[in-house]
């Protein structure tokens, strides 16, 4: 998850699996949803049971690893994905590109959700 987008289908089954074991599901029989979906993943705080949104967590796993690419230039694979994708620019400002690696692809959906959430701080240093 921290390196591939995971496919909103995959996420959607994984869901279903979670709440189907919560509301007690067995074969064809359906039982009564004592509680609604998005209360499963909200957190405690808020009343929910604290699992999860899948989506979420994948999108901030694959900004964080893009936030480590933009933090660490001079690694591996940060040369690299430099050499074949965003030759000129950062990876802030680098764009999907022709014939992608699903690798890259799934990184650079990240990206505006990285950018939207950076914030400038003034330290001591």
């Amino acid at each position: 998850m921290s390196v591939f987008k995971v496919p909103d289908g995959i996420l959607d089954e994984i869901h279903g699996l979670i709440t189907r074991f919560w509301w007690g599901y067995k074969g064809e029989e359906r039982k009564t949803p004592w509680v609604a979906r998005e209360a499963l993943i909200c957190t405690k705080e808020q009343g929910g049971m604290g699992f999860r949104d899948l989506r979420g967590f994948n999108q901030a796993l694959l900004a964080r690893q893009l936030w480590h690419l933009y933090q660490r230039p001079t690694s591996l694979v940060a040369r690299i994905m430099k050499a074949k994708y965003h030759k000129n620019v950062d990876v802030l400002e680098a764009r999907v590109g022709y014939r992608p690696s699903y690798v890259w692809r799934s990184l650079m959906s990240a990206q505006e959700f990285l950018v939207d959430g950076l914030r400038w701080r003034i330290g001591n240093g």
